[in-house]
């Protein structure tokens, strides 16, 4: 699990669901759809924006998020 400042500074942040949805409250089941998270284990790397991080501050119980590092293209790749 990352910290909060790498959170911060990530361009990208990796959810991956961690808890089953069975007796989660109705609100909870459509947050995790709307973040593309359908099974346990499912994982989806999505913009670090604000909205998404408030939709993850309101199911942290059920997810777990990880800073993904992107890798900077140099001049070489970009002009293949």
């Amino acid at each position: 699990m990352s910290t909060p400042t790498q959170l911060a500074d990530a361009k990208e942040l990796r959810v991956t669901m961690v808890r089953s949805l069975i007796g989660i409250k109705p609100k909870h089941r459509g947050t995790l759809r709307a973040l593309g998270l359908r099974k346990i284990g499912a994982q989806n790397v999505l913009p670090n924006r604000p909205e998404i991080r408030g939709m993850i501050a309101r199911v942290p119980h059920l997810v777990t998020v990880e800073a993904v590092v992107v890798a900077k293209k140099t001049k070489k790749e970009v002009a293949e």
